[in-house]
């Protein structure tokens, strides 16, 4: 019999490689219930202290795990992906204050300043040329906004990506600070990740 520690290693190693698979099935894996205990996504929507006002770009948002909690607290939140069958999955009964943008690699989709709040969990390695990316994303910000980057610690672990294809916390700051951000806070609740918050400067 499988531990369900070990179901969870493998379901979040097969989203962090993005293999071949159906919508359906890397759906499945990203809804695992068994990823609540560890994601914490009650504590983690807690700690953005969302107001009913805000817009929230969650990017990378999947099949909406986060993005469905925020719409509960904030006033409109758009599920940013590039992925066009995990949106429509996500899009699927959800909350009518959260909207599906489809992206492209390159480049999140969001007009300029008219988002309070960039979110983005388990994604940022995955983002190729990240200079260009969080330029974008600067010019989405409203004045006053803010990002929050939540990924896994670059060090061996019982789930996540292996370490080679992590980014450690130090890389994530220093890349956001030469991006024209700054750092602004931290959460250190999450067994596994980091929580970091940028504004620009």
């Amino acid at each position: 019999m499988i531990s369900p520690l070990l179901i969870v290693l493998l379901a979040q190693t097969a989203h962090q490689h993005h293999p071949p698979q159906s919508p359906a099935e890397y759906a499945k894996v990203l809804k695992d219930p068994a990823r609540d205990a560890w994601q914490k996504p009650h504590d983690v929507i807690m700690a953005l202290h969302l107001k009913p006002t805000d817009v929230v770009a969650d990017i990378g948002a999947g099949t909406g795990y986060f993005a469905r909690r925020m719409a509960m607290h904030a006033g409109k939140v758009l599920a940013v992906d590039i992925d066009a069958e995990l949106l429509k999955i996500a899009g699927q009964g959800a909350p009518k204050n959260m909207e599906t943008v489809l992206s492209v690699a390159d480049d999140p989709k969001l007009a300029d300043a008219s988002v309070d709040l960039i979110f983005i969990c388990d994604v940022l390695h995955h983002i190729e040329n990240r200079p260009a990316y969080f330029a974008k994303l600067a010019k989405a910000l409203k004045p006053g906004g803010r990002v929050v980057n939540i990924d896994f610690f670059k060090k061996q672990l019982l789930i996540g990506p292996p370490v080679e294809m992590k980014l450690s916390e130090e890389q994530v700051v220093d890349e956001f600070t030469a991006a024209g951000f700054k750092s602004t806070g931290s959460q250190n609740f999450l067994p596994y990740q980091y929580f970091l918050i940028f504004q620009k400067k």
